[in-house]
C-alpha cells in the first residue's frame, strides 16, 4: 500500500468510528429522555391517586 491509500483508509475508519458514536450517543439519549418521560407519567398519576385518596378520606383538596 502506498501512503495516500494509508491515509485514506485511516480517514475512512475514523469517518466510520465517528459516525458510529454520534448513532449511539443519540439513541442513547432518545432512550433516556424516553425513561424519564415514563417516570414523569407515573408520578402525575401517583400524584392524582393521592389527590383521589385525600378528597375521599378528608375531603381536601390538594394543589
Amino acid at each position: 500500500m502506498t501512503e495516500p491509500q494509508v491515509w485514506t483508509l485511516i480517514g475512512v475508519f475514523a469517518t466510520g468510528l465517528f459516525g458510529m458514536m454520534t448513532l449511539m450517543s443519540t439513541m442513547f439519549v432518545r432512550i433516556i429522555r424516553t425513561e424519564i418521560q415514563g417516570v414523569h407519567r407515573r408520578l402525575d398519576r401517583l400524584d392524582a391517586d393521592v389527590n383521589a385518596l385525600m378528597r375521599h378520606t378528608f375531603g381536601i383538596q390538594r394543589d
